[in-house]
């Protein structure tokens, strides 16, 4: 059975990184864009990441331009931008895509292993979402596909996919979840 450390991904300034290194870690895997409308998630991020690091957490921080185009530029300069902006001190990886055929092997594995957890009802950015992607595809939340900037996976210590987080969900309820793993 395939776990996260099965996988190789590249870091911002393209070296090869393999994910073997985090084992035994909590790690949340996201997907990020500079210029989206969640991009201030990155703040909560590294609240987490400052509050937990110190006891095996890890935040792997994948950009990626498949929303809106809203992760312009280079691995680097996003990453330039993240630590000036927000502070950002958790690993950063090489731009990629999540989703289509030229997705990172990592991403298909996660969205095998946890599919589409539905949007919060309550937040506001729900019926926007809901909107551009039911114009793209009526039946979108069907798939297990990547929706948008800011998807969060959740894996514990053995590598393997415990829990997905929807852009949408609260930074409280994956806190929730991380201290329960730690």
């Amino acid at each position: 059975m395939n776990t996260v450390y099965d996988y190789q991904v590249k870091d911002n300034k393209g070296n090869d990184v393999d994910l073997k290194k985090y084992e035994n870690e909590v790690l949340l895997i996201v997907n990020t864009a500079t210029e989206c409308g969640f991009t201030p998630t990155y703040e909560q991020l590294e609240g987490l990441y400052d509050k937990y690091h110190d006891q095996g957490f890890e935040i792997l921080d994948f950009p990626c331009n498949q929303f809106g185009n809203q992760a312009p530029g280079t691995s680097e300069e996003i990453a330039k931008f993240c630590t000036s902006r927000f502070g950002v001190t958790f690993p950063q990886f090489a731009k990629c895509e999540v989703n289509g055929e030229s997705a990172l092997p990592l991403f298909k594995f996660l969205k095998n292993e946890q599919g589409f957890a539905g949007f919060d009802p309550k937040h506001e950015l729900t019926p926007v979402l809901d909107d551009i992607l039911r114009k793209q595809d009526k039946d979108y939340e069907k798939s297990s596909d990547i929706k948008w900037n800011f998807t969060k996976f959740l894996i514990d210590r053995k590598g393997n996919v415990v829990a997905r987080f929807e852009p949408t969900t609260d930074i409280k309820v994956v806190e929730e979840a991380v201290k329960q793993l730690l």
